[in-house]
């Protein structure tokens, strides 16, 4: 599991083994509704050694990762600003009480804000662009690229040596 050569940067802040809940890798995966939400629990088998966290938008996803933390957000974005606030409080109480070893995000505002403040609380960071993003790179995926350990697009052409990476799609 994330044994990629582009994520390697630190090592958890303890080597867990999946035998034991207590020492398990704890990840964040973060994201918005719809495609970002989708793509996410579409690599939600890369996590199956992890104690996973989920946090959306939208209640009714709820449903969808059964057995697993869930928490919501307000849906926000760069022209709503009050509520683009809103949600980075929320994320930071979030971030702080869960200290995550890993976070992840597909998009888009909540995972921008997520990876910023797992990353300040010393967790790995992974940020995969939506493959929406067929021109260019999201706003939020262009911007965190330097605060991502793992900062990969779905998309060949959009890959740079110094990062985002290419490693295929998920969809």
């Amino acid at each position: 599991m994330f044994r990629s050569t582009v994520f390697h940067r630190k090592r958890l802040r303890n080597n867990s083994t999946p035998q034991s809940r207590s020492v398990r890798t704890r990840l964040l995966a973060v994201s918005s509704g719809g495609g970002h939400w989708v793509q996410l629990l579409r690599i939600k088998r890369a996590f199956e050694n992890c104690e996973v966290t989920f946090v959306t938008v939208h209640e009714s996803y709820r449903a969808q990762v059964p057995g697993h933390k869930f928490y919501l957000v307000n849906d926000a974005n760069r022209w709503t600003k009050i509520a683009l606030l809103k949600a980075a409080g929320r994320l930071a109480w979030i971030v702080w009480n869960e200290k995550p070893d890993i976070v992840v995000s597909t998009g888009a505002a909540p995972g921008y804000l997520a990876l910023r403040f797992g990353r300040m609380m010393g967790a790995r960071t992974i940020w995969l662009d939506s493959i929406a993003n067929v021109e260019r790179l999201s706003m939020s995926g262009d911007r965190i690229g330097r605060c991502a350990d793992l900062w990969l697009t779905q998309w060949p052409h959009l890959a740079r040596p110094n990062g985002p990476h290419y490693t295929g799609s998920v969809l």
